[in-house]
């Protein structure tokens, strides 16, 4: 399991790892587009708005427009939502072709109509009701009306999943789907009239009476002209009226029948009351200084609608799906390779995160000839409001602005400014890309010249390895070395300190390899005279010749003990703090003699001290705290620079004695803080190496602390740039 990780912890993997570290940098510049998508927003919100305001300001000063567009002068400002609004249309529309083809530049304005309440007597006097017992079959329709050459045009769309044609043997129209319109006439006469039809057909409408089941009283109405066609959801009625024979008033009502057997009325959708006059909805239409206005304020790049009070679209102008306002540059098209590889990898995998834009979708809340939405109620109490919504699974966003049409301290209407969003995405699209696009290429460079360089990273270090596992053969000798490298970086560097260790040590063992001729030499000479002395001594009586062997023999066992006592000199330093004794002392003058004496030794480097005037007493040995001393000295003194002095302080705090040695001079890597008081450790640098330094100072430091039962620390200055040691002792008690 360990050989199948390795790999995974190379030097060239781990370099790649590391290189991963620049995706940052994308998600940096992700965030700021989309920061920047937000200022955007909000300039476009305030665009938006501003543009409402000016055109409502400008409809302000004209309020009698707001007075004109019915029929009848003499009705006040449009305010009941029974009001029917007629629209210029400007061209003729064919009206038995049997489609709508001909309306869909009008779509905007239509109006919907659904079942509202449920009334069981189908005489009521009420615009709309649904039978209770009839409640499968939803009725509903969307109506406009539209005005071309003093004739009145009006389209039906009903949605009726049940459709019941009038028999052709009755003579009845009241049992069957069919259409009734009562209005007023311009003499101010009251009259009714019925389309029933049979099948898809040109409509023949009837004048009725005030009973409809009369089928005697029936007149045909030559006047009307249009068609009836059939739908899968129901069916649709285009009509045409002579603008003469309608006078103010007009009410529309689509009569249902789901039961060919009983052809009993189940439900009624109108757009007013129809038995009454005074129920009659009001024919508006929008005035054409309105348009004049609006049109010349030049906005062709949002969508703009002017609504009355009842939140009827007076005019609208513009498509929402064209009005973007953020206008884009056409992005230049690339060719070969690149083009290919980002129309069919890149940007796809970029559209998993990010959203694109789209004109194909539908603003059904505004398919009606009434506006509705959160944003328009305020505006219509006289506060300007702005809001954004999203359509299309939130692929789409819209945003809204209403502005209230104010004149004489009363509101008349608002005007709605809506633009989506699709222009500042596209915008963040396009940025993002380029984005992608560019850090993409500069990561695959980046990581490409870093693995080149780990791999030559890696093949240094194998051949210096090789080299290394060469030095030694199976027996343990050393029978070869390292050829140090002339590179000036580290891993030269390296090399030439294996070579100068290999070469070190290469001495050091042809001298162990030499000790024990040598040993033998020096013990054989004085072991000779031992063993002489005492045969000589065995064979002479005499007490004087005695005596001289004995000295002989004294003198060899003399020599023997030099040797093994210059010997046990390299013994461990921890036995001989072992065999130490520890006696009271006054720490403060242990230390201020110490640094008396440095001031001597280093005559060029300044020091200051701080030491305690009261006695610091403590256990310990007054030499091995000098020896101490000498050595964290002699580190401060080495990397203090030059101009700055080496501080040092003395003092008792919370029970323990405190001495602290501060120099100005590089920082101690945070990783060394705690191994530089280990054994073979050094951190000085090249340029600090005029002699061998094996790293034992400090340790020896860190167990003349333990043997006073404290502890030493190291840290970098905070106030400037520089070390301190500190030294901790418990005070004795």
């Amino acid at each position: 399991m360990t050989a199948f990780f390795k790999p995974l912890f190379s030097l060239r993997i781990k370099l790649l790892m590391l290189s991963s570290l620049l995706l940052v940098i994308p998600w940096l510049g992700y965030s700021y587009i989309l920061e920047m998508e937000q200022y955007l927003s909000r300039g476009q919100e305030q665009t938006v708005l501003g543009t409402a305001r000016a055109l409502a300001t400008a409809l302000s000063e004209r309020p009698e427009l707001f007075n004109e567009g019915s029929y009848s002068r003499e009705q006040s400002r449009a305010q009941d939502s029974q009001d029917l609004y007629v629209y210029p249309v400007f061209q003729a529309l064919s009206i038995e072709d049997g489609n709508l083809l001909d309306w869909r530049d009008y779509r905007q304005y239509e109006q919907h109509y659904q079942e509202s309440s449920l009334i069981p007597n189908p005489e009521n006097q009420l615009s709309s009701f649904q039978a209770e017992d009839q409640g499968t079959d939803p009725l509903s329709f969307r109506l406009m009306l539209g005005e071309h050459n003093d004739g009145l045009y009006i389209y039906f769309r009903v949605i009726d999943d049940n459709v019941v044609l009038r028999s052709r043997d009755g003579l009845r129209v009241d049992r069957s789907d069919s259409l009734r319109i009562s209005l007023l006439n311009r003499d101010g006469g009251f009259e009714r009239y019925v389309i029933a039809p049979y099948a898809d057909e040109i409509v023949y409408p009837f004048r009725i009476g005030s009973d409809v089941t009369d089928f005697s009283a029936l007149e045909h109405e030559s006047r009307i002209s249009g068609r009836w066609s059939r739908i899968p959801e129901g069916y649709e009625m285009e009509l045409r009226f002579p603008l003469a024979m309608v006078g103010s008033k007009l009410g529309l009502a689509i009569f249902d029948v789901d039961s060919p057997q009983t052809r009993s009325v189940t439900a009624i959708v109108s757009t007013s009351g129809i038995d009454n006059p005074a129920e009659l909805g009001t024919l508006r239409r929008p005035t054409p200084e309105i348009d004049r206005i609006v049109a010349g304020m030049g906005h062709t790049n949002s969508r703009v609608q002017v609504v009355d009070r009842s939140q009827r679209v007076l005019l609208s102008v513009g498509d929402i799906q064209t009005a973007t306002g953020l206008v884009l540059d056409q992005v230049n098209e690339k060719n070969g390779l690149l083009s290919w590889l980002e129309n069919n990898v890149l940007h796809p995998l970029y559209y998993r995160v990010i959203t694109r834009p789209t004109t194909d979708f539908v603003d059904d809340l505004y398919q009606g000839g009434v506006v509705d939405g959160d944003h328009l109620i305020p505006a219509l109490t006289g506060q300007a409001t702005t809001r954004y919504r999203s359509i299309e699974n939130d692929n789409t966003r819209i945003l809204e602005a209403a502005y209230p049409i104010v004149a004489s301290g009363q509101v008349l209407g608002a005007v709605v400014v809506d633009q989506n969003m699709n222009g500042i995405r596209t915008f963040r699209n396009q940025a993002l890309e380029t984005l992608f696009d560019t850090m993409l290429g500069i990561l695959l460079l980046t990581m490409a010249a870093l693995f080149i360089f780990a791999t030559s990273l890696s093949s240094r270090i194998r051949g210096l390895r090789n080299q290394a596992e060469k030095i030694v053969d199976d027996s343990g000798r050393i029978n070869n070395t390292i050829a140090a490298s002339r590179s000036a970086d580290e891993i030269g560097d390296l090399s030439r300190s294996f070579a100068s260790i290999v070469d070190r040590l290469s001495q050091y063992t042809h001298y162990l390899e030499n000790m024990s001729s040598r040993l033998s030499h020096e013990l054989r000479t004085p072991v000779t005279v031992v063993r002489s002395s005492l045969e000589n001594l065995s064979l002479v009586s005499q007490e004087e010749e005695a005596q001289i062997y004995i000295q002989r023999a004294e003198e060899g066992i003399t020599r023997l003990n030099l040797i093994l006592t210059n010997m046990s000199e390299a013994a461990r330093l921890e036995q001989i703090l072992q065999s130490s004794d520890k006696e009271e002392m006054d720490l403060s003058r242990v230390i201020d003699a110490c640094v008396q004496e440095y001031q001597q030794i280093y005559p060029t480097i300044e020091f200051e001290s701080k030491i305690s005037l009261s006695p610091i007493r403590i256990l310990g040995n007054a030499d091995y705290i000098a020896q101490l001393m000498d050595k964290l000295i002699a580190n401060a003194v080495e990397f203090s620079s030059p101009e700055k002095p080496v501080r040092v302080a003395c003092y008792a705090d919370n029970g323990e004695a405190v001495v602290s040695i501060a120099n100005s001079g590089p920082y101690l890597d945070h990783t060394m803080k705690d191994r530089i008081f280990d054994s073979m450790v050094s951190v000085r640098p090249e340029s600090k190496k005029k002699q061998p330094h094996l790293g034992m100072g400090l340790h020896i430091a860190r167990m003349v602390a333990e043997f006073h039962r404290g502890f030493i620390v190291a840290d970098n200055l905070i106030e400037e740039e520089g070390v301190i040691v500190v030294l901790r002792i418990p005070l004795s008690q």
